[in-house]
C-alpha cells in the first residue's frame, strides 16, 4: 500500500506541477482508498511528498552512473555530473523546489548521519573531486570543501533555470553550465595544470 501511494502521489505531482494542488483525498481517490488509510503510512502531507521527491534522488543516482559511463578523466566525469544534474533538476522542478529551495526539515546531526535525501549523490562527487586532486589536475584542498563550491554553483544554474525559465533565452542552458564548470575549474586547477585551454564557449 506505501508504495501505491507513493506512485500515485508521484503521478499527481508530475501532472499537476503544484505540490499545493495534490491533497490527501485526491491521492486517496487514485489509490482507491479512504482518506484516513493515508496516515496509516505517513503523518501527514508533508511527509508524503517529501518522501515521493526523496525517491528521485535515488533515481539520479542511477541518472549519474548511466551519464558518467565510459568517461575516465575525472573533469570529463565532474562535467557530465554538472550537465545531468541541471537536466534533471530543470525536469522535476516540483520535485527540486521541495528539496533543495525550501525551508529545510534537516539538522547538522540529520547531515552527519547520512540522512538527507542527496547525500549518496554528495558524496559521490566528493569522491569524483578527490580523483581531481589525486592525478594533479586539481591542486590539493579539502574535497568535501571544494564539492560543496561545485555543487552550489550548479544548483544555483538549476534553481535559475526553475525559477526564471525564460532567462536567459539567448544562451544554451548546457553551453552555459559548460563554461561555468570550465570557470570554476581554472581557479582549481593545480600549478602544473594553470595554463590548460579553456573549453571554447
Amino acid at each position: 500500500m506505501r508504495d501505491e501511494i507513493l506512485v500515485a502521489t508521484e503521478k499527481l505531482l508530475l501532472k499537476t506541477g503544484d505540490e499545493s494542488a495534490v491533497s490527501i483525498r485526491a491521492i486517496a481517490d487514485a489509490v482507491g482508498v479512504s482518506p484516513p488509510s493515508i496516515y496509516l503510512h505517513f503523518a501527514d502531507k508533508d511527509e508524503l511528498i517529501y518522501a515521493v521527491c526523496a525517491l528521485q534522488f535515488r533515481k539520479l543516482e542511477v541518472v549519474f552512473a548511466e551519464t558518467m559511463a565510459g568517461a575516465d578523466d575525472p573533469l570529463e566525469k565532474l562535467r557530465r555530473r554538472g550537465q545531468a544534474y541541471v537536466r534533471w533538476g530543470v525536469a522535476h522542478p516540483e520535485h527540486y523546489r521541495i528539496l533543495l529551495m525550501g525551508k529545510s526539515q534537516f539538522s547538522r546531526d540529520d547531515f552527519e548521519a547520512g540522512l538527507l535525501p542527496g547525500m549518496l549523490c554528495f558524496q559521490s562527487l566528493v569522491a569524483n573531486v578527490q580523483e581531481c586532486m589525486d592525478i594533479g589536475v586539481y591542486a590539493t584542498d579539502d574535497s568535501f570543501r571544494v564539492a560543496t563550491i561545485l555543487w552550489a554553483a550548479v544548483h544555483g544554474m538549476t534553481s535559475l533555470l526553475i525559477s526564471v525559465p525564460g532567462f536567459p533565452t539567448f544562451h544554451d542552458p548546457e553551453a552555459l553550465v559548460d563554461q561555468m564548470l570550465d570557470t570554476l575549474a581554472q581557479g582549481l586547477f593545480s600549478q602544473s595544470e594553470a595554463e590548460l585551454p579553456r573549453r571554447a564557449p
